[in-house]
């Protein structure tokens, strides 16, 4: 005979949100070296930068990618963000904290398709 005492599930504890400041950390890092690479592009150009300079920092398939993975790692901070914001200061009206999170997902999602329109012209 066994006796259950509740849910098994630990909701606190020394690694409850490792994952997400993991995750954050990660996602500044690749931020941060990318913006140390667009830099040294930038510094290095040789002459006044207008478009067509910055058409030819962004025309390699190998910096379109790196953009790419860009724009999914600041979504992806983004959210991780936002959505601790909206679960910590947000705790009377589970309705207004799930608006706030749907609101937030769907800004996100159209400010990287956005990015990655203009990236690749679509």
């Amino acid at each position: 005979m066994s006796v259950n005492y509740g849910s098994k599930r630990l909701v606190v504890g020394a690694h409850y949100g490792a994952r997400d400041w993991l995750a954050q950390r990660i996602t500044a890092a690749l931020m941060a070296l990318f913006t140390v690479l667009l830099l040294v592009q930038v510094i290095f150009t040789k002459g006044p930068i207008g478009y067509d300079q910055w058409a030819g920092i962004f025309s390699a398939q190998w910096m379109k990618l790196l953009t790419f993975s860009v724009i999914i790692a600041l979504a992806y901070h983004v959210w991780v963000g936002m959505r601790d914001i909206w679960m910590d200061y947000v705790t009377s009206m589970v309705w207004l904290r799930l608006t706030l999170q749907v609101a937030t997902i769907v800004w996100l999602v159209a400010c990287a398709g956005w990015a990655i329109q203009v990236l690749w012209r679509f």
